[in-house]
């Protein structure tokens, strides 16, 4: 999918090359299409292009569902919108992750790989998720480190989500939870962890 479009503006621009360079430089045209698909591999790292192009867990859940947690996150700068939603069973475990992305591919194949990393971890688990491990494990490169940040904060506020959803109901999950929140000022994240209550 990503090749076939960097092919179409390719053969765009030959087609436009070839109204300033003479048709029997057809060579020419050739080695650029072959060094813009070469350099296309090289930005992303193939995790990334996979992530991309067969994503994982595509989908949404019912948001007033009282087991589900929707996080939905953005990054003005580029554009990018996260959604990420987890359904959390009796025992407070991940059961099911589904994620919605309007942005480039960094930023779908960190939330692919977040739903996929996430799927069977407690509450307190996923919201220790880094950046840092996501944008390690896809090896991206630093001017879309803030794609793997969004897919941190879409997560903990899916966390905080669902918790403040259990808060009202006034039910109690055996597995326990982890209170998350974030300084308006300084923007650092905290969390909280409260363990299930033992008898």
């Amino acid at each position: 999918m990503v090749y076939q479009l960097l092919s179409r503006s390719s053969s765009l621009l030959t087609h436009q090359a070839g109204r300033l360079v003479s048709p029997s430089k057809t060579s020419i045209n050739s080695a650029f299409i072959n060094n813009s698909q070469s350099i296309f591999r090289r930005s992303y790292h193939e995790k990334v292009i996979d992530h991309y192009e067969n994503p994982r867990n595509v989908g949404s859940f019912p948001k007033t569902d009282q087991d589900v947690g929707t996080g939905l996150v953005g990054a003005p700068a580029c554009g990018d919108v996260m959604k990420l939603q987890i359904r959390v069973d009796d025992k407070g475990i991940i059961s099911d992750v589904k994620f919605k992305t309007f942005g480039c591919g960094s930023a779908i194949a960190s939330s692919s790989y977040m739903t996929e990393r996430v799927k069977g971890m407690t509450l307190q688990e996923a919201g220790a998720i880094r950046n840092t491990e996501i944008a390690k494990e896809l090896s991206l490169p630093p001017v879309k480190l803030h794609c793997s940040m969004l897919a941190e904060d879409a997560i903990k506020a899916a966390i905080r989500d669902y918790q403040t959803k259990l808060s009202k109901s006034g039910a109690k999950k055996a597995g326990g939870f982890i209170d998350v929140s974030q300084s308006v000022t300084t923007g650092e994240t905290i969390a909280t962890a409260h363990p299930a209550a033992t008898k």
